[in-house]
């Protein structure tokens, strides 16, 4: 496999005297920083295992520059001519430099460093000829430094004279050896362990955790590269194949050690609502525009579609046509915001990328070597603690990509999961209930993999009992995650639906888990909203109490499946809803623009199917006509509609007529009992 001779480091640029130099510093200061400069340098380590030497070298010509900077620091006074300044300046340009390097080099991938050992050698080399350019015009004379300092300076120009830039012969050597082990994995032959380990013992990666920071360190450099060079991420991706087998194979599979320090995840990013698919209400990945104008992730929309709807599910209007185009804009917009916030924006559906790149074999025959060793690992394991390390190591490698799902469902690895979602299990080993439990939820992105779980003996049943008793919220709140993924698939909805254990479930959750595990359940309820023959047993479950309750809490998500259920209820939802009224109106007020305009939309559904009595108690509301007259003249396009409807309503209630007939394009009544604000 060949390596492509990148710029090293790639994620940063050579600096400019303006970096890093005020102009308005004075000689002694001028020097005072080169000195501290020279000192920083003289602390770091050099690199332990490759480039060692080179690293060695620029650290100890730093060291003698230091005694330099301290000698012309002890000058009462120090006045250089605009010469011998820019001289300094660029001195201070090429340490500082140096410095990043080394720094770099030494935080950076290990098996990245080694793909680019030419390269990073060739910036070693660049630096030190660049530092003897600059001591052959050092003005010593100018400076008049005693014997023993200019022989200093004539000593490190010395040291800088070699021309030739220097590869370790070792560095080659581990360089070729791992291109080998690229490449027998390619030809889909497994590596010998014994190789393995004396390569990883060369880079310095002799434990897990070692590689797992090793493979979070070659994520970074996939996510760093230039979106057009797909090569080089490619290569970066077959190295972190390369060593997640390595560390399964060499280290076994094990939990994180919680004493171990690890580099802590971002917050938890508040999702623009603008980004929220208006179904799913999760993050848009692969924003479409549908024939009213309105804007969804494509798997949703395209469920809805399938699923025998013809109307935006947004506007309740007929769709004219079923195309659906991209909108580009917006999903540049989201990926912009996802690579601030360090979320991964992966497009869902993607069987061939990771990451935005396609996956090449080398990457994929790593996945299925991986997933093959793990599988018969944990088929053969009787102890829970050795299964809890195994079965993590399935949850990461199922979050990475749709390669990695597939491999893991091919190779049987369903089944042997879901005998550790039992109750009993999870009383003893909360981790490994919540690690099987999650590994399924990471499956079922997968489309074919939704089937594969619901046709798994005891795989529905263990995820139903994750859902009501599991050990932890965390436990619960993936279960009912995977009971939203599930519900993707209209057939394996209804079947979801019709279990009244999943609604118990989904509704305990939504009352009394965390906030996360709540936005978990309540997109899962929302899924079943969709279906009118679920209904019934969502208004049975208590889901238009239910969605009262959280409206302040997560107004959001309550109004959306409230909207859903008085939309497909019949009259039974209807009379059930009479307690939300009021609430209605609060968030009709208060609320952001896609609360207004849910709320406005049950609101309309409300009064139309529910008589005089709920229309009563709507226009019983203090300032509900200003509030209306308000959303008419701010809210967005379907919101001022369904205002304009509500306050019709209202006029014809006013006027003793039936409401039950309105539509959108009835005239409006001019006697009024209501006020209209001027």
């Amino acid at each position: 496999m060949a390596i492509s001779p990148e710029i090293f480091p790639p994620r940063k640029r050579r600096p400019s005297a303006a970096s890093f130099i005020s102009p308005k510093l004075s000689d002694k200061n001028l020097v005072q920083s080169l000195h501290l400069l020279s000192q920083e340098i003289s602390t770091l380590k050099p690199l332990q295992f490759l480039h060692k030497r080179n690293s060695l070298s620029l650290i100890r010509k730093s060291k003698l520059l230091q005694i330099l900077f301290e000698e012309l620091l002890r000058f009462p006074v120090l006045v250089l001519s605009p010469s011998a300044t820019l001289c300094f300046e660029e001195l201070h340009v090429v340490l500082q430099r140096v410095k990043t390097l080394v720094e770099d080099c030494s935080n950076c991938s290990k098996m990245w460093l080694l793909s680019q050992t030419q390269t990073v050698s060739n910036n070693f080399h660049e630096l030190t000829v660049e530092l003897s350019t600059l001591l052959d015009i050092f003005p010593m004379k100018e400076l008049d430094l005693n014997d023993d300092i200019e022989e200093l300076v004539v000593l490190i120009r010395k040291q800088c004279s070699n021309n030739k830039s220097y590869v370790d012969p070792r560095d080659d050597e581990v360089k070729r050896a791992v291109l080998g082990l690229l490449d027998s994995i390619k030809s889909e032959i497994v590596p010998e362990q014994s190789k393995l380990a004396e390569i990883f013992s060369k880079l310095g990666l002799r434990d897990a955790s070692s590689c797992r920071e090793e493979i979070e360190n070659l994520e970074e450099e996939v996510q760093s590269q230039n979106q057009s060079d797909e090569k080089s991420k490619s290569e970066a991706i077959s190295l972190i194949g390369l060593v997640r087998y390595a560390k399964c194979v060499l280290f076994g599979a094990s939990t994180p050690d919680p004493d171990t320090p690890r580099r802590k995840p971002p917050p938890e990013a508040v999702i623009p609502p603008d980004f929220r698919c208006p179904i799913s209400l999760d993050l848009m990945r692969d924003p479409v525009v549908v024939a009213t104008g309105q804007t969804y992730d494509r798997d949703s929309i395209k469920l809805w579609i399938d699923s025998g709807h013809a109307t935006c599910p947004k506007t309740g209007q007929t769709l004219a046509h079923t195309e659906l185009v991209p909108n580009l804009g917006l999903k540049n917009l989201i990926a912009m915001w996802c690579r601030e916030k360090k979320i991964p924006f992966e497009a869902k559906g993607s069987k061939v990328k990771v990451n935005g790149i396609r996956t090449n074999k080398t990457a994929l025959e790593a996945v299925r070597m991986t997933v093959s060793f793990l599988v018969n690992k944990l088929s053969a394991l009787e102890s829970m603690e050795a299964a809890t390390g195994v079965v993590y190591e399935l949850r990461v490698l199922a979050k990475t990509d749709h390669d990695s799902r597939s491999a893991i469902a091919e190779a049987e690895a369903i089944p042997l999961l879901v005998r550790y979602l039992a109750s009993d299990v999870g009383l003893k080993h909360s981790n490994l209930q919540v690690n099987a439990v999650t590994t399924l939820l990471n499956l079922s992105i997968l489309e074919e993999n939704k089937t594969r779980i619901m046709e798994t003996d005891g795989a529905l049943n263990g995820i139903i009992e994750v859902l009501l008793s599991g050990a932890t919220w965390e436990a619960r709140g993936n279960a009912a995650a995977t009971i939203f993924s599930l519900t993707g698939v209209q057939a394996h909805r209804k079947k979801l639906g019709r279990k009244a254990r999943v609604i118990k479930g989904l509704m305990e959750l939504a009352k009394e888990g965390p906030t996360s595990s709540r936005r978990d359940a309540l997109a899962a309820i929302l899924n079943l909203a969709g279906e009118r023959e679920i209904i019934g047993k969502l208004i049975e479950g208590g889901v238009v109490q239910m969605s009262i309750e959280l409206m302040d809490r997560l107004p959001e998500e309550a109004v959306t499946i409230l909207e859903s259920v008085v939309k497909r209820g019949g009259f039974v939802a209807i009379a059930a809803a009479y307690s939300a009224v009021k609430k209605l109106g609060m968030v009709l007020r208060d609320g952001s623009e896609r609360v207004q305009e849910s709320a406005a939309a049950t609101l309309v559904t409300i009064c139309r199917k529910g008589g005089l009595e709920l229309v009563t108690e709507l226009a019983s509301l203090p300032g509900i006509e200003r509030t209306i007259w308000e959303l008419m003249a701010t809210g967005t396009m379907r919101s001022r509609r369904k205002a304009s409807t509500l306050l019709r309503i209202l006029r014809r209630w006013s006027a003793g007529l039936d409401v039950d007939v309105m539509d959108s394009h009835t005239t409006t009544v001019t006697s009024s009992r209501i006020a209209v604000p001027s």
